[in-house]
């Protein structure tokens, strides 16, 4: 009955949405993906080359994945057929691939398009690579989410990954000017809340055109409407960032790498795209606790304090005046000395727990709460270290198979330049000490060498 109205034309009479009524017709007409479909782009290249093979499109939303399958098709004449995981069952999946092959006896290709491809299990994504592999479907999945992650290998062997990236200004400002031809006039704003809602968009072209939607709806024509009437009358899109796919660790690493590299103003943008997000500040204090004993050490022994102290004060008083020891925390981070040493110093002492074995303390080291004990040489010839000159014995603490290892190198940054001065006096004193006591042993047994002599 549909296909009746259909063909009737009742379809195109109907209420369309700004962003259907302005889909591109051609591969040009689409923006911000010159590195796709420009002249050098590679889809272009595949369709002059006359092959066009399967294909896995990902990108943010409102960025042109479906429009671009779909323009695909029209140019390889193929069928299109356009599915959704979210509501496709391995049932629906069989029926088109049935029909593909249906069609393929006919003559007629079939380009298979599954929008949000990511949300298929792995059976259902297996169920693709027959398919795939005889050429019975052209699979174009689109996803939003990082394909490595979120899609099996197999699959990914068989299909090349394409990027399509966030809209910028320019493409948006195009999106803009065809909205203002569709609708016969311009956009009643002046030029900030213009560009106010360039920005509402966050890249994403559906979403600007739904909002240009709104505006035309609600402000009246030839008027000049400031960001504060735009605000009243559209709602400001949240930023793209799902706490639990990658977006989340895209910004957790950006924060991180802005800290390590000691720009505290990048350090700062990313925390705050992060709760702008929703993320929960407790995280970011987990991360930013992380960084302080990761990336700068002994360098500011005083960093980690600083952070325990923002916890406790965002626990204390809460958002928003919690974020400030948040704010204060980073900015402490990101300007302080940086040291990798005693994280360093630990992956390779871990290194050698790992591969040294069960081997023993040294015996003077050792206890010797029993007769036996102490009759086998526990705690025999230990020096008690308070008791010595400069509160320092020398003596030697690793196993004696092992021998002497430096674990620690502080470098001369920050405080542990002052540490790197108190190792290296203690290193001279232990080799002061340790000829001391060579020269004690050698004079000991030349004095027996002459006894027995005598």
């Amino acid at each position: 009955m549909s296909d009746l109205f259909a063909a009737a034309g009742f379809e195109r009479e109907a209420p369309r949405p700004l962003a259907d009524r302005l889909r591109p017709l051609a591969l040009d007409e689409v923006v911000g993906q010159s590195h796709l479909i420009g002249p050098d782009g590679v889809l272009s290249l595949m369709l002059k080359s006359g092959s066009l093979g399967s294909l896995i499109f990902w990108g943010p939303p409102g960025t042109g994945k479906t429009t671009v399958a779909r323009l695909l098709a029209d140019a390889t004449d193929l069928h299109f057929q356009q599915i959704s995981a979210i509501f496709s069952g391995v049932a629906d999946l069989k029926k088109v691939f049935e029909a593909a092959k249906t069609r393929r006896m006919t003559g007629q290709g079939t380009l298979l398009f599954v929008d949000e491809i990511h949300r298929f299990n792995r059976a259902q994504l297996d169920s693709f690579l027959p398919v795939v592999e005889d050429g019975t479907i052209t699979l174009v999945g689109a996803t939003t989410e990082n394909p490595s992650f979120e899609l099996n290998a197999a699959l990914l062997s068989r299909a090349h990954v394409l990027t399509f990236e966030a809209l910028g200004g320019e493409a948006l400002e195009q999106l803009l000017q065809r909205a203002e031809d569709e609708v016969g006039y311009a956009l009643p704003l002046n030029d900030d809340a213009r560009h106010a809602l360039l920005g509402m968009a966050d890249g994403d072209g559906r979403s600007i055109l739904t909002l240009v939607e709104d505006v035309y709806r609600t402000i009246e024509e030839g008027a000049q409407a400031d960001v504060q009437r735009l605000s009243k009358v559209v709602h400001r899109r949240a930023p793209i960032y799902d706490k639990n796919k990658e977006g989340h660790y895209n910004l957790i690493s950006a924060l991180h790498k802005s800290i390590r590299g000691s720009d505290p103003d990048a350090a700062l943008y990313w925390m705050c795209r992060m709760l702008e997000g929703g993320e929960d500040p407790l995280y970011i204090l987990r991360r930013l606790t992380v960084m302080a004993s990761e990336d700068i050490g002994m360098a500011d022994p005083q960093a980690l304090v600083v952070v325990n102290a923002a916890r406790h004060a965002f626990q204390l008083v809460g958002s928003p005046e919690g974020d400030y020891a948040l704010a204060e925390a980073a900015i402490y981070l990101a300007t302080a000395p940086k040291s990798n040493a005693s994280y360093l110093a630990y992956k390779a002492a871990r290194q050698a727990a790992r591969q040294g074995g069960s081997v023993m303390p040294p015996k003077h080291i050792l206890n010797a709460p029993t007769k036996m004990m102490a009759e086998m040489g526990y705690n025999a010839g230990y020096l008690y270290d308070h008791d010595m000159p400069e509160a320092f014995s020398g003596q030697n603490y690793f196993p004696e198979k092992m021998g002497r290892v430096q674990f620690y190198h502080p470098p001369e940054r920050g405080y542990e330049r002052e540490i790197n001065k108190r190792l290296n006096y203690w290193q001279r004193l232990r080799g002061e000490r340790a000829q001391a006591a060579r020269d004690a042993a050698n004079k000991s047994y030349k004095k027996t060498d002459r006894e027995t002599d005598g």
